[in-house]
């Protein structure tokens, strides 16, 4: 698919010979007589590269570029004739990828798009990695919900949000019952697809605002913003039944179901995230200690 340039210029002349070069040589082109005019265009043109003149009517070259990077992720080539007038500081404050002067060859100006495409290919590839380690840093690879060390930040972050507004939030911890018994029975490889399975169930069963981490070994929690504690309850026997209803086949012909415990408590104002956390855990102990396959609350 070939690169879009968007060619800005009022010279006419200029602007159609650049024009015609680019497509030439295999570039989707437009092209604009005035800032106001290639506004307009990249509202629905996606263009990789605008190279535009500086001395314009109306808005001149280095306003525009301001303009573009204040709203489009995109390069911007700028060239002028009066080289004493302006330097290439000027056109980097503005926002610019490259500076070049009138009159200049076709070659040249190819050769300086052809430097600005492949730095922002290399910044877009080097994004998309650093937002993949990112990703790999805050995900437990088995489940694929967060790790216990983004939930510390987050809680983090969620009860100090709490202090500033005074919002709801609602946390429940679960834990799968006997599951030392069915790892010893079936195998770690087996007690593996349950966690999986496990983990995809919780993300099936949450609303867009809720948040789960797979805390510890077959602990998870599930951090529930907005939430009064009367609405946690509801996702987390809707968690629960889930979880239940869910058949894993440990061997040939076998079937098998685990069920889990929580607890579910609401943020009491001006409480801390630890004792917070340590009240939804003595919840979900409760429905260990109280017969399993339930869920539990603490209200403070």
């Amino acid at each position: 698919m070939p690169y879009s340039i968007l060619i800005v210029d009022d010279d006419i002349a200029i602007k159609d010979s650049v024009s015609e070069y680019l497509k030439a040589i295999n570039y989707d082109v437009k092209s604009a007589l005035n800032a106001t005019e290639a506004l307009e265009i990249l509202n629905s043109f996606k263009a990789d590269v605008v190279l535009t003149d500086i001395m314009m009517h109306g808005m001149d070259g280095l306003e525009l570029t301001r303009r573009i990077k204040e709203s489009y992720d995109i390069d911007v080539m700028v060239m002028t004739g009066y080289s004493a007038e302006y330097s290439y500081e000027n056109a980097v404050q503005s926002g610019a990828s490259d500076f070049i002067f009138k009159p200049f060859r076709f070659e040249e100006l190819d050769l300086r798009i052809k430097r600005v495409l492949r730095e922002a290919d290399f910044k877009k590839e080097r994004t998309k990695l650093l937002k993949k380690l990112e990703k790999i840093a805050i995900t437990d690879a088995l489940t694929g919900l967060y790790n216990s060390r983004h939930f510390f930040a987050q809680i983090k972050a969620e009860v100090d949000r709490h202090m500033r507004y005074s919002r709801a939030l609602s946390l429940l911890i679960l834990d799968i019952d006997f599951f030392k018994n069915y790892n010893d029975t079936w195998g770690h490889l087996e007690g593996d697809k349950v966690l999986m399975g496990i983990g995809e169930t919780v993300n099936s069963c949450m609303r867009s605002m809720d948040t789960a981490y797979r805390y510890g070994g077959e602990e998870f929690t599930i951090l529930l913003p907005e939430t009064k504690l009367q609405k946690a309850c509801l996702v987390g026997n809707r968690i629960k039944d889930s979880i239940r209803s869910q058949i894993f086949e440990p061997a040939p012909g076998t079937k098998a179901s685990v069920t889990v415990s929580l607890g579910a408590t609401e943020l009491v104002k001006g409480e801390d995230f630890r004792s917070f956390i340590d009240r939804a855990d003595k919840a979900m102990y409760k429905s260990k200690d109280t017969g399993r396959n339930k869920l539990t609350y603490i209200i403070s």
